[in-house]
C-alpha cells in the first residue's frame, strides 16, 4: 500500500563467522561498560557477606607471607640477594597473586555466564577481558602492605618505580593471555576447572616467588625466562626494591616477548572458537 504500513519489517540475522576471524577489538571497547559492569559485579561479590569485607585483600597476602618467611627464610634460609626475606618474597608474591587470580577467574568466566552466551549477543571477548579487574583490588591492597614492610625495615623505594606501570601492563597481558587460552579451553573441556590448582601450585615454584634469579645457573635462565610470569616478578623485584644486574634484561625481554605471543595467540583461539560456546554449554 501506499501508506507503507504493509512493508515487510527489517530483518537482521547474526550468524558465526567461520575460520580465523578478525579480533575487531573496536566492537570490545564499544562494550566497555559491560566489561566494567561485571567487574564491578564480582568486586560486589567477592566481599558481600564477608567478616572481613575488603580486609581480606590484606589479610590474604600478609598470611602468605608469614608462612613463606617462617618456611623458606628461616627454616629453609633461601638466599634474598640481601634485602629482608619478608619484603623480598612479598615483592614477587604480589604479581604472582594478581597472575593467579585473573587466571583462575578468567578460565571459569565463560561457564560462570552461562545466561550471558546463551542469550545476548556481545563480543565474548569482554567476559575474560572483565576478569583482570578485580584482582587489581587486591593487588592495590598489596602495595599498601608492601610499603608498610619497607618503612619497618628502612627501606627506600629507587627511581626504578616509574618503571613499574610497564610491568604492571606485562602482568596485565601475562595473565590475559593464559586466561583467553583455558577460557576457551574450559567450555571444551571441563576437567581443566580440576587440574588448574595443581598446574597453578607447580607453575608457582617453577616461577621466582619465594627464590631469587640468582639461584637459578646463567646456563638455565633463558629457560626460565620462557615462563612469562618469571620476567614480570623480576621486573617488580628489580621495580620496587631496585635489583641490580644486567643478566636479568635478557631474560626478561624473553618473559616479555612469550607474554605477548600468548595473548595473541590466546585472543585469536578465542575468536577462532567463540561461536561454538552457546552450543556447549
Amino acid at each position: 500500500m501506499a501508506n507503507g504500513y504493509d512493508a515487510a519489517p527489517a530483518l537482521t540475522v547474526i550468524t558465526p563467522k567461520s575460520g580465523w576471524s578478525p579480533l575487531n577489538l573496536r566492537e570490545v571497547w564499544e562494550c566497555r561498560e559491560l566489561i566494567w559492569f561485571l567487574a564491578l559485579r564480582d568486586i560486589s561479590a567477592r566481599y558481600k557477606q564477608t567478616i572481613a569485607g575488603v580486609g581480606w585483600a590484606l589479610i590474604q597476602p600478609i598470611m602468605t607471607m608469614l608462612v613463606f618467611t617462617a618456611v623458606f627464610g628461616r627454616v629453609v634460609k633461601v638466599p634474598s640477594d640481601g634485602f629482608h626475606y619478608p619484603v623480598f618474597c612479598f615483592a614477587g608474591m604480589m604479581p604472582w597473586q594478581y597472575f593467579s587470580s585473573v587466571v583462575t577467574s578468567s578460565s571459569g568466566s565463560l561457564l560462570k555466564n552461562v545466561h550471558l552466551l546463551t542469550k545476548v549477543h556481545f563480543p565474548r571477548l569482554a567476559i575474560p577481558f572483565a576478569a583482570t579487574i578485580p584482582p587489581l583490588v587486591d593487588l592495590g591492597a598489596s602495595f599498601l602492605v608492601l610499603f608498610a614492610l619497607m618503612g619497618h625495615f628502612d627501606m627506600e623505594l629507587s627511581w626504578r618505580i616509574a618503571y613499574l606501570p610497564i610491568f604492571l601492563l606485562l602482568a596485565l597481558v601475562t595473565a590475559l593471555g593464559v586466561g583467553l587460552w583455558l577460557a576457551a579451553l574450559s567450555v571444551e573441556y571441563r576437567d581443566i576447572q580440576h587440574i588448574l590448582p595443581f598446574i597453578m601450585q607447580m607453575l608457582m615454584f617453577a616461577s621466582p616467588v619465594v627464590y631469587s634469579v640468582n639461584l637459578v645457573p646463567l646456563e638455565y635462565r633463558p629457560l626460565l625466562g620462557l615462563n612469562p610470569i618469571a620476567g614480570v616478578i623480576t621486573g617488580f623485584r628489580w621495580a620496587l626494591l631496585g635489583h641490580t644486574g644486567a643478566q636479568r634484561f635478557p631474560m626478561l625481554t624473553l618473559s616479555a616477548v612469550m607474554a605477548v605471543l600468548l595473548l595473541i595467540s590466546g585472543a585469536y583461539y578465542f575468536r577462532r572458537v567463540e561461536r561454538t560456546f552457546a552450543d556447549v554449554v
